[in-house]
Order: C-alpha cells, then sequence, then structure tokens
C-alpha cells in the first residue's frame, strides 16, 4: 500500500512538472493558445529598419500591443499592429516607428488622433512616420549633401 501511494505522489508530482514546463515554454515564446485580447490593424510604412515581430506597440509609454507579422505590399512594409481589444484607435492616428535607448531596439509608438471615426479589424492606417536612417544622415553630413 505504501509503495502504491508513492508511485500516485511521483506520478502526481511529474505532471505537475511538465504542466509548468509547458505553461513556461508558451509565456516565453509569446505564444497564445486560447483567445486573443487582441484585433489587428495594419501600418504601411517606407522603412521599418530593425523593426521585429513582437516588438511593443506604446502609446504615451504605455504598453498596448505587439508587432504581429511583416510584409511587403506595394513597394511598402506592412506591418500588422496587434492591439488591445478594449482600446480604440481613431482614424486619424498618427504610428511611427522609434528607437528605445542606446542599444537601439525598434518599436511603435502610437499617437492617437481626435477623429470620431474608430479603426475596426483589419483597416489600415494612413498616416505612419518610417525610422529615420542614422547612417544616411551622417553620411550625408560627411558629404556635404546636408
Amino acid at each position: 500500500m505504501k509503495r502504491v501511494s508513492l508511485e500516485l505522489v511521483v506520478g502526481v508530482f511529474m505532471m505537475v512538472g511538465i504542466a509548468g514546463l509547458g505553461w513556461l515554454s508558451v509565456k516565453l515564446g509569446k505564444k497564445e493558445i486560447l483567445g486573443t485580447d487582441y484585433y489587428s490593424v495594419y501600418a504601411d510604412f517606407e522603412s521599418i529598419s530593425g523593426l521585429r515581430e513582437n516588438a511593443e506597440i506604446e502609446i504615451a509609454g504605455v504598453k498596448v500591443g505587439t508587432v504581429g507579422t511583416i510584409s511587403l505590399a506595394k513597394n511598402m512594409a506592412r506591418v500588422e499592429l496587434k492591439i488591445l481589444k478594449n482600446l480604440k484607435i481613431p482614424d486619424d492616428t498618427i504610428v511611427s516607428v522609434k528607437t528605445r535607448g542606446l542599444i537601439g531596439d525598434k518599436m511603435i509608438s502610437v499617437s492617437l488622433g481626435g477623429s470620431p471615426q474608430i479603426l475596426k479589424a483589419g483597416d489600415v492606417i494612413m498616416e505612419t512616420e518610417s525610422v529615420i536612417d542614422l547612417e544616411n544622415l551622417i553620411s550625408q553630413y560627411i558629404f556635404g549633401k546636408v
């Protein structure tokens, strides 16, 4: 009887450990399994140099979403913006690619507009500001084209 209870305790311990590892791998991989709390809108940029999937989207320094897929559409970079469902984005919003800190991680900054029209899932934001190409600016300065 004692051996059966010991095997049962070890079995339960192993199942809890495996479930914990599964949960940890999903969280660290930033994947969603059960439903989603986001809706997707899109933004077209001339350049998104350095922007990666899963980069943060912020409004006034507060994280409100993440970058989804990045693709090419009509010679522009189309970025999927996964925004929290409870946040309504006006259609005159301006979306910018910004650099965070000195290391150079890219993120999306959203400046909300004042329009009463709200973007729906799948809409495209028209007002975008591409990333500033610092290397290009330095080369123009060095060669006197500024």
